[in-house]
């Protein structure tokens, strides 16, 4: 099992930064993936980048791509998400989520999750 606690979200004016922050406890988290996804009401939970165990791989939404930058440090078992230029339609509940190995970008495929951060950007 491995628990994941999101925070670092808030409410944001357009154009400001956050970064986001994913805690995790239990089993070894440096051979999970991590992958941030996104929800906003009425909306599907949307794919917004993963990392590969070892941090060396790493892949974006492609609407997302060069605005946000996920990372992580295996020695503090924490994932990042840091989010630049962030615009009214970024917001939404920010998850975390975790899965033992390979690369996925669809949130069926991870088997543990934080239970989400709030972004809100207002114009």
């Amino acid at each position: 099992q491995v628990q994941l606690v999101e925070s670092g979200g808030g409410l944001v004016q357009a154009g400001d930064s956050l970064r986001l922050s994913c805690v995790a406890s239990g089993r070894t988290f440096a051979g999970n993936t991590v992958a941030w996804f996104r929800q906003a009401p009425g909306n599907e939970r949307e794919f917004v980048a993963r990392i590969s165990g070892s941090g060396t791989d790493t892949l974006y939404a492609d609407s997302l791509k060069g605005r946000f930058t996920i990372s992580r440090d295996n020695a503090k078992n924490t994932a990042f998400l840091q989010m630049n230029n962030l615009k009214p339609a970024d917001t939404a509940v920010y998850y975390c989520a975790a899965r033992a190995r390979g690369a996925s970008i669809s949130p069926t495929n991870y088997a543990y999750w934080g239970h989400g951060t709030q972004v809100t950007v207002s114009s």
